[in-house]
């Protein structure tokens, strides 16, 4: 299998933030199918297309925003004639690590509430507010003027702000209304399927089976509308649930490795760094010292 494709982010580890600026896409220029760390906003200036994003195919149109949360797989596929002009805006949460101020207020909330309810996209009408928020990002990436690292931190929180305050009731209905219905039934339920059950049998031919269609044609239809073929995909799925039990549970890493659908240690160790590009070991260290250095900061506020 080939590995998949990493999008190459900037790596100063005190800035961990990149953004794509008004780049204008075409079926044949939009980057491959990607797995990383970074959360992602995408907001669409003007043209239309199809995201898939985790298991889900969304309409892009003008004015769209897309809130995606970090190892969530996805992949744009503009319009080949009203080609999309988007900005899409990188970072890692750390980079906005604060106390909380007591008023309730979280301004990755957004994120996580994408995550859960798997509603990435908040439609809506090309917003003057937003694309000044983006384009005075970039503007003080580009001028580097001093304190531009701060000025740009200050536009992520107030970008961040007109998001979560966005994402009220009705806007999650009119998010849930706007999946788009791409492909087969069954092709739908197999992207349920996967996503709930990664550690399981997840084979192309126990897929297919599932589905009552030949392997020949899952593979077929799979590639199609993902663009992905099935084992990149499951592998994808596979590390990125690995990598929430490694943070989130105590487990040893052949333990997390099994319940993620590996029988072979090795094959693991060789998949996880290949899409991450750590070690498991490596991963679950750098996620503790920063949990540790939150905790740290936190204390010195209080």
């Amino acid at each position: 299998m080939n590995p998949m494709p990493k999008r190459r982010f900037s790596d100063d580890p005190l800035f961990p933030f990149d953004i794509v600026h008004r780049d204008t896409k075409s079926p044949e220029t939009e980057l491959p199918d990607h797995l990383h760390d970074r959360y992602e906003i995408v907001y669409i200036h003007q043209g239309k297309g199809t995201f898939f994003i985790d298991q889900s195919f969304f309409e892009m149109r003008p004015g769209d925003l897309f809130v995606i949360p970090g190892n969530t797989i996805h992949r744009a596929f503009p319009d080949g004639v009203d080609r999309i002009t988007s900005t899409a805006v990188f970072f890692a949460p750390p980079l906005l690590r604060q106390p909380a101020l007591g008023d309730g207020y979280a301004c990755m909330r957004i994120f996580e509430q994408a995550r859960r309810e798997h509603r990435y996209r908040l439609p809506g009408t090309p917003s003057a507010e937003i694309e000044r928020l983006l384009d005075a990002i970039q503007k003080e990436l580009r001028d580097q003027a001093s304190g531009y690292r701060q000025a740009v931190l200050l536009e992520l929180h107030r970008l961040l702000l007109a998001l979560n305050r966005m994402t009220g009731p009705a806007a999650r209905r009119d998010a849930e209304e706007e999946v788009k219905r791409v492909g087969p039934h069954w092709m739908q339920e197999m992207l349920r399927h996967i996503d709930r059950h990664p550690g399981g049998e997840l084979s192309l031919s126990s897929l297919s089976e599932r589905a009552a269609v030949t392997p020949a044609h899952f593979s077929r239809v799979f590639k199609q509308l993902t663009g992905m073929n099935v084992t990149a995909y499951v592998n994808a799925k596979r590390i990125a649930y690995a990598k929430e039990q490694l943070v989130a549970s105590d487990d040893s890493v052949d333990v997390i490795a099994t319940r993620s659908g590996y029988e072979s240690l090795p094959h693991f160790h060789r998949m996880f760094k290949q899409l991450s590009g750590q070690t498991p070991a490596a991963f679950k260290r750098s996620r503790t010292m920063r949990a540790d250095q939150a905790r740290a900061d936190r204390i010195q506020i209080d």
